[in-house]
């Protein structure tokens, strides 16, 4: 029997493909993956963002890119949309806003593959992938399809959130893919005097992640900037550089760069 992940074949050009994961919707994955970009891009690395998460896009509007459509190049190549000195590639540019994608497991694999084949992403140090939620069809195919460099795993503290991460860490490690680390998102948020304050339980992360030997990569707070910014396109690593929040995503960039060099 062959093996599946003898499918797998690099990008040409791309250097590292991050996948990013979550085991469960809702806890700022495509936040996580937007920022992170944003912050590698700000830092001189050649960057490609992904949106692999078909049925439900989100970076087109997260990076003030709605209504826009790829070009298409002499080799019969989509051009990614360029954003804040970076590649993008969302099926959120290919179908309209409002449009539901009824579609079964083939025809998303197709999708998928024409996502790294199809596009002219040219030299890239690192191709982020925003992954769906979830332990699923579409993650497999990934890591069947191309050699991921490693997985960040985001979460929120709680143990509702925690069983998760560890089913999609699971996951990945049966895929052979290296995990990076966690990012444990709405870690807290500031009051207005400056104090750190929890928006959920402190659940048994830490204790996994310390027995398991899985760094925790970043602690994001909870922040209206944060927020608002994804609603209206500007990455706050773009629109407020100074303040702390895009702070800690440059420090999660700074140890990406520092592990994929």
């Amino acid at each position: 029997m062959s093996n599946p992940f003898d499918q797998q074949k690099p990008i040409p050009g791309v250097k590292y493909i991050i996948a990013v994961s979550s085991g469960k919707g809702g806890v700022g994955k495509s936040t996580v993956s937007t920022h992170l970009a944003t912050a590698l891009a700000k830092k001189g690395a050649k960057v490609g963002l992904m949106d692999a998460d078909i049925y439900g896009p989100s970076l087109p509007r997260m990076l003030g890119a709605l209504n826009q459509t790829p070009e298409v190049n002499a080799a019969n190549k989509l051009l990614p949309i360029q954003r804040y000195d970076m590649k993008l590639m969302s099926m959120g540019f290919l179908v309209e806003d409002h449009s539901a994608l009824i579609w079964r497991g083939p025809m998303l694999f197709k999708a998928i593959e024409q996502f790294f084949r199809d596009v002219e992403w040219g030299e890239l140090d690192y191709l982020i992938l925003d992954l769906p939620p979830g332990t699923g069809d579409v993650q497999l195919t990934i890591c069947q399809k191309v050699p991921v460099a490693g997985a960040i795993v985001v979460s929120t503290p709680q143990n509702i959130s925690m069983i998760d991460v560890t089913r999609a860490i699971d996951m990945f490690k049966k895929l052979n893919v290296p995990i990076a680390g966690v990012v444990e998102n709405m870690s807290y948020f500031l009051s207005p005097t400056g104090e750190k304050m929890n928006m959920f339980p402190k659940g048994e992360l830490d204790s996994y992640l310390l027995k398991n030997d899985i760094p925790k990569l970043a602690e994001i707070p909870f922040t209206q900037q944060t927020a608002l910014g994804c609603e209206i396109g500007i990455p706050v690593v773009h629109s407020k550089p100074e303040c702390s929040e895009s702070q800690v995503f440059m420090n999660l960039a700074d140890k990406i760069l520092a592990k994929y060099v």
